[in-house]
């Protein structure tokens, strides 16, 4: 059996963020500063439609990945808001990586035509499709480009079962998204990550703030888009291909508020460590789950779980005493037995 383990050293990301690169509030170096200041290591910088190099953010304490997000619009009705769309994050994997693909001029709005000059768009007569295969084709062209491919708020999408579950080529798709939690929807994603391991996609979960950040304050004060949702990345050292290597490798789980200290799997059990916890919950791919409570007021901050080839796959998730989760990456069994 194949061991799998998070322990040592992991690095807090920001995997989804807007600046006024694009319909942000905060220049890119504010928005460093700010998540700095709250613990933050890593910044996908992700702003609508446009790539561009934020190498210059980075310092011995700080890694900003360059990105953009994508959005592949359902045609009509001319009420934008009651139309279906897909929105998909593309983070380089190598810092040099610019190249823009999937993109045309036509696809760039607001600030981020400002910065067209400064974009490298390699495919400016792309025509992006929404259909499966158009939003499939699109994640597949990020892989094939040194892209890590994520798929964002569905509910926010208007998009459900018969949607997502046919697009195929992401890396992982976001479980939480801190922005449209806190203007009122329900974008704890749990449901669609299962839905979509069910059909054997081995894909992995983030949370993810998405900061606009148009409300001011720390979190936890209303309209505060910021610092709700996270990965712990367990990178070897803070480096931007470390930092990568480690989200292609699936060595990070995602939180809105619990830690997990350690995860392990090793000859037929998961072990793992936790700040205090209401429940650790061991999740299969079949009508089976293990967990430990709290118990007397103590919270639960260890479990050891068995697990089995008939699982299919298994996953670990924290519920804290205040309703938050930490999740982590789903491991099939054919990969470990």
């Amino acid at each position: 059996m194949k061991k799998f383990e998070l322990s040592g050293k992991s690095y807090k990301a920001n995997l989804h963020c807007h600046t006024t690169v694009s319909d942000g509030h905060y220049s890119p170096e504010e928005v460093k500063e700010y998540y700095k200041a709250h613990g933050y290591s890593v910044i996908a910088f992700t702003d609508h439609e446009i790539l561009l190099d934020h190498s210059d953010l980075c310092d011995e304490d700080f890694i900003a990945l360059n990105g953009y997000e994508l959005s592949v619009n359902a045609p009509g009705p001319d009420d934008r808001s009651k139309a279906l769309t897909a929105h998909i994050c593309f983070v380089a994997k190598k810092q040099d990586n610019l190249r823009q693909i999937c993109t045309s001029e036509r696809d760039i709005w607001g600030n981020a035509r400002g910065f067209i000059p400064q974009a490298d768009i390699v495919q400016p007569d792309y025509k992006r499709e929404y259909s499966h295969e158009g939003v499939s084709a699109l994640m597949k062209a990020g892989r094939d480009n040194g892209f890590f491919v994520t798929y964002n708020h569905p509910t926010w999408s208007l998009e459900s079962y018969p949607e997502y579950s046919g697009y195929d080529g992401m890396h992982a798709m976001e479980i939480y998204n801190t922005g449209c939690a806190v203007d009122g929807y329900d974008e704890y994603n749990c449901h669609c990550y299962e839905d979509l391991l069910r059909q054997g996609k081995k894909i992995f979960c983030i949370a993810a703030d998405d900061n606009h950040t148009w409300g001011e304050g720390d979190r936890g004060k209303p309209g505060c888009d910021c610092c709700g949702g996270w990965v712990s990345i367990f990178a070897e050292r803070l480096e931007y291909n470390a930092i990568t290597k480690a989200l292609e490798e699936g060595r990070f789980y995602c939180s809105t508020g619990p830690e997990i200290k350690s995860f392990r799997v090793e000859d037929g059990f998961v072990y793992v460590t936790t700040s205090p916890a209401h429940r650790i919950s061991l999740i299969t791919g079949r009508r089976r789950t293990e967990k430990v409570n709290a118990e007397y007021g103590h919270g639960a901050t260890e479990a050891k779980f068995r697990i089995d080839p008939n699982d299919i796959y298994f996953r670990i998730d924290v519920l804290d005493d205040h309703g938050n989760h930490a999740n982590t990456n789903a491991i099939f069994t054919e990969d470990i037995f």
